[in-house]
């Protein structure tokens, strides 16, 4: 397989000049993922729904700053908050940003040890 086999073909991009409110909305989307706290957020977000009380844990912040960024995040529109009872469930809108934390983790991981976690095989029982 070639490695360019899944990666979207940059060509279709550099047919057309890009459009103000493509890159404007991309600044914003990447702005959202370049504070520590929000990025903490999104990756415990990749495993699936989570309350505050769970994000807080993950993140290791205080409870006031998780809020505080899961509002950001809310009306960047990259997350999505839906009620169960009392609590408020929180989750990934898109499957493109999942995609782009992911890959922005794992490039993380590549610049930062020579033996990433995502590609080490899990041991056989």
């Amino acid at each position: 397989m070639r490695a360019r086999d899944n990666v979207a073909d940059a060509n279709d991009l550099q047919k057309h000049a890009l459009d103000d409110s493509v890159v404007g909305s991309a600044v914003l989307l990447l702005g959202m993922l370049a504070d520590p706290t929000r990025l903490r957020l999104m990756a415990r977000l990749l495993d699936g729904e989570a309350d505050v009380t769970a994000l807080t844990e993950a993140a290791g912040a205080a409870r006031p700053a998780v809020s505080q960024h899961l509002g950001k995040l809310r009306l960047a529109g990259l997350v999505v908050a839906r009620r169960d009872g009392r609590r408020a469930l929180h989750s990934v809108t898109d499957p493109h940003v999942r995609r782009l934390v992911v890959e922005a983790l794992h490039a993380a991981e590549h610049r930062v040890s020579a033996a990433p976690g995502h590609h080490r095989v899990p041991a056989q029982p």
